[in-house]
Order: C-alpha cells, then sequence, then structure tokens
C-alpha cells in the first residue's frame, strides 16, 4: 500500500513539474516563431496544461481501464470550477473583463451539450471519440479567430498573456524543455495510473471512482497553480480563462481518448450523477462570470458555494455504495502494467 500511495504522490509531483516544463517549451517556441500571446495562451498553453488529464487518460485506456479515463476527464472539469475558480475566487473575487473569454462560455456550454449527447446511449464509441477529436480542431481554430480578433480589439486578456510571457528563452532551449516535459509526463503519467489501479484493488472501489476523485484532483493542479496566481497578479481574466480553457480540452481531448482506444459502455452514474453535476457547475459559472449587460465576476460568497458543491460531491461520491470492481479483469490490468 505504501508503494502505491508513492506512486501517486511522486506521481502527481512529476506530472505537474512536467506539465509546466512542457507548456514553457511549447509557449516559448510558439513566441519565438513570431504567435501572439493570446494566440498562445489560448491555444498552445490552454492544450498543454490538459496534457497530464489527456496522457493519464492515454494510459488508462491502454491499460484497459477507460473508467479511470472517463472519471478523469469529467472528475477534472467539475474540479476545475467547484474547488479551483472556487477557491481562487475565496482568495480575490474574480472580475470578468474580456470579451474573447465572453465568447469561450458559450462555446465550453456547446460542447457540454454535445458530450451529453453523445454519451445518452450509455457507451463511448469510436464514432463518439472521432466527432469529439473533430471538433476540437473545430475549436482550436475557432479560439486561433478568437485571438486574433481580439488583438485588434484591444482585448484587455491580451495585455494579461504579454505580461505573462514576457520572459523570454532561445528556441533550443525552448525545445529542450518541451521534450524533457513530454518524457516526464509520460514516465508520471503511468507511474500514476499504476498506483491509482491498485489503490482500487485495495479497496474494492470502482476504477470510475477514483479516477473522479484522486486523479482528476491531482491532474488539476497545474491549473490550480495557474489560477490562484493569476488572480493574485490581478489578471482575473487569465485566471478564468484557464479553467474554461482547460475544461474545453478536457471534454474534446481526454474524453475522446476512451471512445477511440477503448470503447464501450460505462458505468450508468456517469449519466444520472457525474455529467449532471459538471453541467451544473458550468451553468453556474455562466451566470454569474458571462457578465449579461456588463462585467461579470464571482465574489467570494459565490466562491464559497463552488467549494461546498465540489466538496459535497466528493462526500457523495465515497458515501454512496460503490459496485464492486471485477477482481480477475483488474488483477490483469495490474500484470499488464508491470509487463
Amino acid at each position: 500500500m505504501l508503494l502505491n500511495i508513492a506512486a501517486i504522490v511522486v506521481g502527481f509531483a512529476l506530472l505537474v513539474w512536467g506539465a509546466d516544463r512542457f507548456v514553457l517549451g511549447a509557449s516559448s517556441i510558439a513566441r519565438n516563431l513570431g504567435l501572439s500571446p493570446m494566440l498562445i495562451g489560448l491555444t498552445i498553453v490552454g492544450l498543454g496544461t490538459s496534457a497530464p488529464e489527456i496522457l493519464v487518460s492515454v494510459m488508462a485506456s491502454f491499460q484497459g481501464n477507460p473508467g479511470l479515463a472517463i472519471g478523469n476527464a469529467l472528475g477534472s472539469n467539475i474540479a476545475n470550477i467547484g474547488l479551483i475558480l472556487g477557491v481562487t475566487a475565496l482568495i480575490v473575487p474574480l472580475t470578468v473583463c474580456s470579451d474573447a473569454l465572453r465568447r469561450e462560455y458559450p462555446i465550453l456550454l456547446a460542447i457540454c451539450m454535445l458530450v451529453l449527447v453523445l454519451m445518452l446511449d450509455g457507451a463511448l464509441g469510436r464514432v463518439d471519440g472521432v466527432i469529439l477529436m473533430v471538433a476540437l480542431v473545430l475549436v482550436i481554430f475557432g479560439l486561433a479567430r478568437i485571438a486574433l480578433r481580439s488583438r485588434t480589439e484591444k482585448d484587455p486578456m491580451e495585455a494579461e498573456y504579454e505580461a505573462e510571457m514576457s520572459e523570454v528563452i532561445s528556441t533550443k532551449t525552448a525545445l529542450l524543455w518541451f521534450v524533457i516535459g513530454l518524457c516526464v509526463l509520460l514516465l508520471s503519467s503511468r507511474m500514476l495510473v499504476w498506483g491509482a489501479v491498485n489503490i482500487a484493488v485495495s479497496f474494492g472501489i470502482s476504477d470510475l471512482v477514483i479516477g473522479l476523485t484522486i486523479v482528476a484532483l491531482g491532474t488539476s493542479l497545474p491549473e490550480l497553480a495557474a489560477s490562484i496566481t493569476s488572480a493574485l497578479k490581478n489578471e482575473h481574466d487569465i485566471a478564468i480563462g484557464n479553467v474554461i480553457g482547460s475544461n474545453i480540452y478536457n471534454l474534446l481531448a481526454v474524453l475522446a481518448v476512451p471512445g477511440i482506444i477503448m470503447p464501450g459502455i460505462f458505468a450508468p452514474e456517469v449519466l444520472s450523477r457525474d455529467l449532471p453535476v459538471m453541467i451544473g457547475l458550468t451553468l453556474a459559472i455562466f451566470i454569474t462570470g458571462y457578465g449579461f449587460g456588463g462585467n461579470g465576476r464571482i465574489n467570494r460568497f459565490e466562491g464559497l458555494l463552488l467549494v461546498f458543491c465540489f466538496v459535497a460531491y466528493q462526500a457523495f461520491l465515497f458515501i454512496e455504495v460503490d459496485e464492486p470492481v471485477e477482481q480477475t479483469a483488474i488483477v490483469r490490468v495490474l500484470d499488464e502494467i508491470k509487463v
């Protein structure tokens, strides 16, 4: 058990560090190629901060645990809104001034509805995965257009990204950090999945619940650090934008992986419990943060409500009686991991 816990803790630490180096390398390469900070922030950085979730989802799916991958995608989105935005708003009330960010809110809501429609049949298949991947390409293209338009409109988030990316790194160094970060992400995600599956076996709980709780919280740590740091620097739009962008990429890139690699039926609790919670929290930040007729704002009381919802949801997951894990299947997966 201690070895499993150590694998999870070390895996999380390496995952956070690797994601930071990966994003630094990728964004610096793009900056040296002449791309605008806003474009880099909405696309490369946004996708890079979801790299832990993506790689954990890939590893879990290849190793026969699609439930962990699905739980990671939905659980990370719930943690991003309930915990990360909630805690950040408790520390510093957040004000939305960016028109670009207001354009991202409807995109996220539309993606939530798309995911709901695709999963209503109780299965996540290859066609669903391909649809999500195609939607990912279209969204990246759309975010790129928003970034280019915001540059001419003097969007306040452009200045915030400019300040964040003021550090100049040579292309050679950036490429080195990119490769190191990617290698660390691959190693740490495999370590994390191995430890998480073992913990699931030890306590007799499903890989879905492990993905919704321990793994989702751990893979959301980069967003937590980024949002709090941005809020303390008075970069409120980036603090919220990190969460919105990460949630978009989690639903499209992370959730597509189990559908393509290991399609099949998922636990019914996903439709009756987890998707409604995620969509409800997404609607909550849309209502408070969009700013109908003015600037949006998430105050401390609303932040407290978000944190309360997250804690209540996590408590419900552990209180609710979960169906026992099929021991033989898990043992087979563990044997494959050891190989």
